[in-house]
């Protein structure tokens, strides 16, 4: 595990050996401060554990206050172009600045943000990505490649650093899984600093998922990254999901069950899909650490799942409920979710 410098985001440690915390962000029209509040609870519900709003304009500074009396997790400002924005978010009781130093002016206005910071104990989040490269990088490195995207943080960080503040977490996300994987790679090498993972613009909740999953979990498998947001074109709660979902695949997460299921043939004779999924959404929230199998046949049901805790598997409109291997009964089909359930509440 990489061993890096711990910045505290509210309450909340990041890095420094802390458990790795799942980010999402409002999707809600900053200007709907109501609508904003009840997906920040939806959030928080979900197991949101940093939450970060975008503050375009000073309109939006009312999400601050609104939100943090609303929830008890962390809010971080997005804060673009405008610095002022960032002085006041500061003065708004924001737990964590996002900037990317580079477009917010000149160094005048970088240092009045890291003051501002220093007086509110605020940490600042350098997000750059492959679409915010400065263009003497762009040319010196042949296009928004890991060196470059490294170079930039790191150069942002140093402008930081020139002012004595180093209360600095690093993203440094692109659209390219192999890009990003390399940078944070990179960057791991040449930093402490805690670092903010990943796959930027990754696409609808399919392919989104597939992309976080490989470009996260791949570094998080080799010890490098202290918070996580999976970027997707979908229901903000849905990213909660699928970043709980990364950890848990890799053992990381917070106690749970472990879901395992078949993926049919043509011995099954039960709607196991419709099934599983359906074990799936009422599983979540459950802290018990045992595994749950779903399979769709006697063949792949007790014999090859005896290692589950408890579980069940299909048959001609029935279904086996076991555990450890062990039958325990015979359920009819439309009775089986029902009754899996009711075993694991006895657990």
């Amino acid at each position: 595990m990489r061993n890096s410098k711990q910045v505290m985001v509210g309450s909340t440690a990041v890095g420094g050996g802390a458990p790795v915390t799942v980010q999402s962000m409002l999707n809600v029209p900053s200007t709907d401060i109501n609508g904003s509040v009840e997906q920040a609870v939806e959030l928080e519900k979900a197991g949101c554990q940093i939450l970060r709003a975008a503050i375009p304009d000073m309109d939006a500074v009312a999400l601050i206050p609104a939100i943090r009396s609303a929830v008890n997790i962390p809010l971080v400002a997005d804060i673009h172009f405008d610095y002022r924005l960032a002085l006041a978010a500061a003065d708004a009781g924001i737990d964590a600045i996002r900037i990317n130093p580079g477009n917010i002016g000149g160094e005048d206005r970088v240092q009045a943000v890291v003051k501002k910071c220093t007086e509110k104990h605020i940490p600042i989040r350098i997000g750059v990505n492959s679409g915010s490269l400065e263009k003497d990088l762009l040319q010196k490195c042949g296009g928004p490649t890991p060196e470059a995207l490294v170079e930039s943080a790191l150069g942002h960080a140093a402008l930081l650093e020139k002012y004595d503040f180093t209360d600095i977490v690093i993203s440094i996300k692109s659209s390219s899984v192999d890009t990003t994987i390399k940078a944070y790679e990179l960057c791991a090498q040449k930093c402490s600093y805690p670092l903010h993972l990943g796959v930027t613009e990754a696409g609808t909740e399919r392919m989104g998922l597939i992309k976080s999953a490989v470009g996260i979990g791949s570094l998080l498998q080799r010890g490098i990254g202290d918070t996580i947001r999976v970027s997707l074109t979908a229901d903000p709660v849905r990213e909660v999901y699928a970043g709980y979902d990364i950890l848990h695949a890799l053992d990381m997460g917070k106690p749970g069950p472990k879901l395992v299921s078949c993926p049919t043939c043509g011995r099954t004779r039960i709607d196991l899909i419709s099934i599983a999924q359906e074990v799936e959404e009422k599983l979540r929230g459950c802290t018990k650490e045992i595994t749950v199998a779903v399979m769709g046949c006697a063949v792949n049901g007790p014999g090859e799942a005896r290692e589950a805790d408890i579980g069940i598997a299909g048959g001609d409109r029935v279904g086996l409920l076991f555990k450890k291997g062990e039958i325990i009964r015979k359920v009819p089909e439309n009775q089986l979710v029902a009754a899996l359930m009711e075993e694991i509440e006895k657990l």
